[in-house]
Order: structure tokens, then sequence, then C-alpha cells
């Protein structure tokens, strides 16, 4: 009895050291893995934080107050009021004879240049606009607010250093004389620019917008969405449900998984060869990006789809076939009506991923300078991360802050969809 007792408690004495040990390894396991999510959650942070603090002053645009005279020799000298002389007209030169006007002591052809440049280009046609809109302007003088230029719109907001040797910065010593003297008058003030949501492509900062780009991704998505989610839920509930178990069946499954790891470049030259090689579709049009995209997108469709179909329980399917349903009417009328949410939620985080893709769209040419809304998916286009991917290689350093303000707005899309693809889960999933 003594030995028996001496060898339990020695066993117990064992179990406990060894539970011990097992309970040590369990904390270090939770805080090395709570450590690695805040660690996460704190690059994520940090990550937005930067883009955001860059990204906040291209949704702001510096305007400058100007008092312009309408001259009725330099815009209508005939007075037809004909719209087609008045878009002809030299505003540009308005703008620098009410800069002359603000600042006589501007005498050399350098100085005079320099002052030139603390308005836009687009200010001209800011011009034209008001008088096309309303001809009764001509022979007046009014104060209009013009947009200024992107050197002037940087100093405005900080990005340009101004104490600091004049051979550092962009501007010089008059332009900083001259743009203290407008904001101490009140003639520059800060706005929210619009611009940068109605507008198309621009090689000058102040004039860039993401409303092309915006137009072709909705395009390329639409059609991403027609040809990739019809497809997708027919393969798999084909491959679910009515494929036999074979070889072939097997290889076809082996590689839509294999698919789904592919490299998006790959999809782009196929893209590249198939579509506009062999086909001749257009190029840089949002249908041959969609269509690239939808390649790109169906593994993840079907392999979604088909979590879906397996997450429905077979007696729903037994049922209808008791009750005289055909194997057709089976499958489409209760087991895919079921299924339905899941679907729908995989083919969300499949446009999302979509969404942010560039390489296949680069591929098939569509990284062209895009000034005009595209008005058809045959249209030449251009894609919000291909917008992004042009701005970053910019050397202007208006750009960079339309770069960051891009990846917020494409960043802003991805979390719209993922929250809906969450809602349509939450709202249409059942519990079996």
């Amino acid at each position: 009895m003594t030995d028996t007792a001496n060898r339990a408690y020695g066993n117990s004495e064992k179990i406990a050291a060894s539970l011990a040990a097992r309970h040590r390894s369990e904390k270090w396991f939770r805080g090395i893995g709570f450590a690695a999510i805040v660690a996460a959650l704190g690059f994520l942070a940090f990550m937005i934080l930067s883009i955001g603090s860059t990204g906040y002053k291209a949704f702001q645009q510096t305007y400058v107050q100007l008092e312009i005279n309408f001259d009725a020799d330099v815009i209508d000298p005939e007075g037809t009021r004909d719209p087609a002389v008045l878009s002809r007209a030299n505003y540009q030169g308005l703008v620098r004879k009410a800069l002359r006007d603000m600042f006589p002591d501007v005498k050399s052809r350098r100085d005079r240049r320099s002052l030139n440049d603390t308005v836009s280009s687009v200010g001209q046609f800011e011009l034209m606009d008001m008088v096309l809109a309303d001809p009764s302007l001509i022979g007046t003088t009014r104060t209009v607010w013009l947009t200024a230029s992107d050197d002037f719109d940087m100093a405005m907001k900080g990005s340009i250093p101004l104490d600091v040797p004049q051979d550092e910065r962009r501007i010089s010593d008059k332009q900083i004389s001259w743009l203290d003297k407008l904001n101490s008058e009140g003639r520059l003030e800060s706005r929210f620019n619009s611009r940068f949501f109605t507008s198309g492509d621009s090689r000058e900062p102040e004039q860039a917008g993401i409303l092309a780009a915006l137009v072709g991704t909705g395009f390329s998505l639409l059609v991403c969405f027609a040809f990739a989610f019809p497809v997708g839920v027919l393969s798999a509930v084909y491959l679910e449900m009515f494929a036999p178990r074979n070889r072939i069946s097997d290889i076809i499954e082996i590689n839509i998984n294999n698919l789904a790891a592919v490299p998006s470049i790959v999809f782009g030259l196929l893209g590249l060869a198939m579509l506009l090689g062999v086909f001749g579709m257009p190029r840089s049009s949002p249908l041959v990006g969609g269509m690239v995209l939808a390649l790109m997108t169906l593994p993840t469709i079907i392999v979604a789809a088909r979590a879906s179909l397996k997450a429905v329980p077979p007696s729903l399917r037994d049922a209808a076939l008791g009750l005289g349903a055909s194997e057709m009417q089976a499958v489409f009328h209760h087991v895919v009506p079921s299924a339905l949410p899941g679907m729908l939620t995989g083919a969300i985080i499949g446009m999302a991923q979509a969404l942010g893709e560039t390489a296949p769209l680069l591929m098939i040419g569509m990284v062209a300078f895009i000034v005009d809304i595209p008005g058809s998916v045959l249209e030449p286009a251009t894609a919000l991360p291909v917008q992004i991917f042009l701005w970053a290689d910019s050397t202007e350093r208006g750009f960079a802050e339309k770069t960051a303000a891009a990846i917020l707005v494409l960043l802003g899309f991805l979390v719209v969809m993922n929250l809906v693809a969450i809602i349509l889960r939450k709202k249409f999933e059942q519990r079996w």
C-alpha cells in the first residue's frame, strides 16, 4: 500500500507540474497572439494616419480674389455674343492684366512671369464659363475667385517651408511677398476642392480629379460582375450538385483552387494575348478590363459559392425530391436561394479584390492619360488604382496629396464593399 501510495503521489506531482507547464505555454501563446494583433492594428493605424495626414490636404483648394475687367474689346469685339467667339477670347490676358493692376511695381519680364504663376491656368477657363453662362458680364468689372497655382496652394497649406533659403524651395522671396500681401488683404481663401471629384486627370495638380477614374472603375466592375457572378455560380452549382465524382472533376477542382493563387498579372497577360491580340477588342476599354478582372475573381466566387452550397442541409434537397420536384427544381428552387446570401457575400469580396487590382489593367493599356469622362464600356478609360499609380510616379509635389487622397477614396470604397458583404451575410444568413 505504501509503494502504491508513493507512486500515486509521484504521478500526481508530475501531472501538476505538467499542467502548470501547459498553462504557462498557453499564457505565452495568448500573449504572443495578442501582441501580434496589437502590432497589426498599430501598423494599420500608422498607415492610415500617414496617408490621411497628407491626403486630407487635397480636399482643400486655395483661391485668389481678383478684380477682373471683362473687356468687351477682348472678349467680343464685334458684339455678336456668339458662344463660338466668346470661347476663343483671350481670358488669360484678362487674368494677367488684373495681376499687373494689383502689383504695379512688378516691371521685369521674369517677375511678371512669376506673378502670372500665382493663378492656375484653369483660371482662364473659369472666366470663360462665367461669360458663357452670363454674357451680361462683358464690359463690367467684377470681383471673382480663381484657382491658385499649385505652388501657391502648397505654400498656403504649409507643404512648402517658407523659412528656408530661396534655392531650397519652389517659390521665390518675391512670390512669398506677394502671397503675404494677398493673404493680408483677405484675397486668399481655402475652399472644399470639388474639382477633385468632378474632373478628370490633368498635367496640373490643382486641376486633376478622379471622376474619370471612378467612372472607369465602375464600368469595369459592372462588366466584371456581369461575367463573373453568373458563370461562377453556375460553375459552383454544377461542380457541387451535378458533376460526377471522377478524376476529371477532381482535376477541375484542383485547377480552380490553384487559379485563386495565380498572380494577377498573369490574367493581364492572358487578356493582352487573347482579348486584344486574337479577338481585337478595344484597347484600354472597361470592357476588356472588366473581363480580365472577371477571370481573376472567378475562382474566388466559385469557391465561396461552393462553400455556401455545402452549408445548406442535404435534407432540404431531399425533401424537395421527396415531394416530387425534379433534380433541377430541387436545386434552383430550394438549394440555390438558400445559399444565395453566401454567394453574394463571396461575389462582393471578389469585387473588392478586383477594385484594388492594378497589374492586369496595366497590361491591357488602361494606363493612358484620360481627361474626358468615359461614356461607355467601349471608350478608353483608366481605373482608380491605375490613377494612383500614375500620380505616385509624378514629380509634381501637388500630386503627392492627390495620390494620398485617391488612396483614401479607394480604401473607403473597399470598407463600404466589405461592410455591405457583412450586412448581407448577417441579414439573410440562415441558421440550420
